[in-house]
Order: C-alpha cells, then sequence, then structure tokens
C-alpha cells in the first residue's frame, strides 16, 4: 500500500465522528511526515475523507495490514474518546481485511498503553 492510501485511511477514520480535533491533526501532521508526506498530500487525504462516498483501503500483504489497523488504533486513541462511528468503521474495516478478535485484540494491546489495576 502506498503512503497516501495509509493516510487517507488514517483521515477518514478521524473524520468518521465529525470533528477533527487539535489532537487528531497534529498525529497526522506527524504521521504525514513519517510516511515521507507533506502537507498538500494531508489535505488532499482531508478533501477525500469530506467527499460522500471516502473508503478504507485494506493492503494484502499481512504487515502492512497490521501497519494501517495500529494507525487507525492510534487515530482513533488520539482524541481521547471512541464515538460509536469509529467503533463501528474499525469493526468493518477489520471484518473486510479478514482480521479474527485475536488479532485485533493483539493489535490494539500492541499500541494502547495497559491500564494499571
Amino acid at each position: 500500500m502506498d503512503s497516501i492510501h495509509h493516510l487517507r485511511n488514517m483521515v477518514i477514520m478521524a473524520a468518521v465522528d465529525g470533528e477533527f480535533t487539535e489532537r487528531e491533526i497534529t498525529f497526522l501532521v506527524d504521521r504525514s511526515r513519517q510516511l515521507g508526506l507533506d502537507v498538500d498530500d494531508l489535505e488532499d487525504s482531508i478533501a477525500y475523507a469530506l467527499t460522500e462516498d471516502p473508503a478504507i483501503s485494506l493492503p494484502q500483504d499481512p504487515q502492512e495490514l497490521v501497519d494501517i489497523f495500529k494507525d487507525l488504533v492510534r487515530i482513533m486513541a488520539a482524541d481521547g474518546k471512541l464515538s460509536d462511528l469509529e467503533k463501528r468503521l474499525f469493526s468493518v474495516a477489520a471484518a473486510k481485511g479478514g482480521l479474527d478478535t485475536d488479532e485485533i485484540n493483539a493489535i490494539v494491546d500492541s499500541v494502547l498503553p495497559k491500564k494499571p489495576q
């Protein structure tokens, strides 16, 4: 999967609840740079996410699939709240990607810090 589609997936997830928070935008800017993309690429991705039918695209490569889902978890958690729309989109994408519950849990556990008990 190319970097622009990876970024678009994250932007779609950030936009699904109808708002971009400052923390989400900061994460997207930082991640764009890490992916070798510039501000124009981010702006294009935001414009795409705000179209009538934005679609998450998933790679065929298993490691790339895990990488995109890690970033989807990160962007979902960036603002400190998980909306029902984000959860629903994540679930649909995970099903489309063929991930089972154990794989999803492993991805979430690898990304989010453990809460003290």
